[in-house]
């Protein structure tokens, strides 16, 4: 897909449509004007490639979290278990040549198994400090609700300092570092729901489908002849960034412009969640600057060096819809937040 702006300037690569229209298959975006060409660009967009290799129909979700991977962001995926949310961040990871760990998240989980702990050295009787699963590139926390919010919360200081204390001392995480977390369903048996402050430490919250039909038996077809999704080295993936690129690509899209009228129009938005009879909480200042960073990424990785109305409508929705929560009547009467976000979408002015 391509558009053209008033200077001249021509969008191509990604649809600005979030999520529920797909993004254009997988594979090399559509050839860009001379001068326009950014090897940075490419090596991110063909991680979508490789990802493709293991995992079908997912382009949206990878999008989402390459986006915060360039801004230094946290990614919730939400969907029934089954639909490869935990084999699409390993492959992710293996794309970007990235080390990842994975957290299986349960109810006698304790915070010290995530972030780690202090150990007695019955040979130097000393207290030793013991790193934690969160010391890594990207932090896989499976099924996040299933755990006690005393150790979901261990993860909030990780998640916005990208520190870890212990015992007075703080020790820097990895860079990169993202925490890619999956939850079930809210409504499953088993679940703990995330308080808002955690919520609100994740930059984006995407919710993973079932599969298309035609995805589906591509799916099965896969495992029908072979397909391992315990050995991504089998099905071809290959590393094609890595954190030198993911860096470089970090300080273009702190280059990308965005005009005054723009800006005023993503605290427009915001503000309305505030004041939208179905809300009783709306999106806090930090919901806002997570929607501009987000519409800078997403108008990078489209090849433009300037954000317009349609990047912050693109991301408004995987970027708010976590910030907010809805009034008891109002989901007594079957309101879904997207559906409130998308009345605000077609009732706050756009710029021109």
């Amino acid at each position: 897909m391509s558009e053209t702006y008033p200077d001249g300037h021509v969008s191509v690569g990604l649809q600005p449509v979030w999520p529920s229209a797909a993004l254009p298959p997988a594979g090399p975006p559509a050839q860009a004007p001379a001068g326009m060409h950014d090897p940075v660009r490419q090596a991110l967009l063909d991680v979508r490639t490789e990802v493709a290799k293991a995992v079908v129909g997912q382009d949206a979700t990878v999008t989402g979290l390459l986006i915060a991977l360039l801004v230094r962001g946290h990614v919730l995926i939400e969907g029934v278990p089954g639909v490869a949310k935990t084999l699409l961040v390993r492959t992710l990871s293996a794309a970007l040549s990235l080390e990842t760990k994975r957290v299986q998240f349960t109810p006698d989980l304790m915070p010290g198994d995530v972030t780690g702990s202090l150990i007695y050295d019955v040979h130097s009787s000393e207290f030793s400090f013991r790193e934690g699963p969160v010391f890594t590139n990207i932090l896989l926390a499976d099924e996040i609700n299933r755990t006690p919010p005393k150790t979901q919360a261990a993860l909030l200081e990780a998640m916005e300092e990208h520190q870890v204390s212990v015992d007075g001392i703080s020790r820097k995480l990895p860079a990169p570092f993202m925490v890619a977390a999956t939850q079930n369903p809210v409504e499953y048996e088993g679940t703990y729901p995330l308080p808002e402050a955690q919520l609100d430490r994740f930059l984006l919250k995407i919710s993973m489908p079932l599969p298309e039909r035609d995805d589906e038996i591509e799916v099965v077809r896969r495992h029908s002849i072979g397909f391992d999704p315990r050995d991504l080295a089998a099905a071809g993936v290959c590393p094609v960034a890595g954190a030198v690129e993911l860096e470089r690509a970090r300080k273009a899209v702190n280059q990308v412009s965005i005009s005054s009228e723009v800006l005023a129009y993503i605290v427009d938005l915001v503000r309305a969640t505030r004041a939208a009879p179905s809300f009783q909480l709306g999106v806090s200042p930090r919901g806002a600057t997570a929607l501009l960073n987000t519409s800078r990424a997403w108008a990078w990785l489209s090849g433009r060096s300037f954000v317009t109305p349609d990047d912050v409508k693109a991301l408004t929705l995987p970027a708010l819809r976590h910030r907010v929560g809805l009034r008891p009547e109002a989901q007594m009467d079957g309101v879904s937040v997207d559906n409130v976000l998308g009345s605000i979408l077609a009732t706050v002015p756009v710029p021109r």
